[in-house]
């Protein structure tokens, strides 16, 4: 099997992965953040993605194991397919609704001081070990202030308001929401028995 068919089918099972994430909040949460963010249920990261939505749908009658990672046919697939993902629409009848998320810290300015402004990503690894997620898939989120102590991969809950709002960064991918003066609280994340 290529490597290509390999990345491929990871980077399909990590978006199921995503969506699976929203059933293991963890219940030790540490606090830090702002006070006074809108009170909102746990969203699941699958009510970000407009049901109608199938990023998949033009490839299954793609024999993909055919294709090496060479092969201009993969390449021009692997393009194409970053470029749906980048454009993946968004739940628009989230937008302007409070929200509460949990997910991995991708950071996008780590000072000293802390953590300010990072993507926050529905599972470990996402944009930094493997491909980024479809943006729908991926908030851009603004502390009013660093948040101390955060690190890349954290675990964090955020809390606040959710826009629909395209974010490109050139390194880490692209998001299709944003919660700005967001409440962000570390989950400790438990192990199981």
């Amino acid at each position: 099997m290529s490597v290509f068919v390999r990345r491929t089918g990871m980077v399909l099972l990590m978006a199921v992965a995503g969506s699976l994430l929203s059933a293991c909040s963890p219940d030790a949460a540490q606090g830090q953040g702002t006070a006074g963010a809108p009170a909102a249920q746990e969203m699941a990261w699958d009510a970000l993605v407009p049901k109608e939505w199938d990023p998949t749908q033009r490839y299954r009658n793609i024999s993909l194991e055919a294709l090496r990672d060479n092969d201009p046919r993969a390449i021009q697939m692997l393009d194409e397919m970053r470029a749906v993902w980048d454009n993946a629409p968004v739940n628009v009848a989230l937008d302007g609704k409070p929200a509460k998320l949990s997910g991995f810290v991708v950071p996008l300015d780590a000072t000293q001081d802390g953590i300010r402004e990072f993507l926050l990503v529905p599972y470990f690894g996402a944009c930094i070990h493997t491909p980024p997620p479809p943006a729908n898939q991926i908030v851009h989120v603004i502390a009013p202030a660093p948040v101390k102590g955060l690190h890349a991969m954290d675990t964090v809950r955020v809390s606040g308001t959710l826009k629909a709002a395209r974010y490109a960064s050139a390194d880490m991918g692209v998001s299709g929401y944003e919660i700005a003066s967001a409440a962000v609280e570390r989950v400790a994340v438990t192990q199981g028995p």
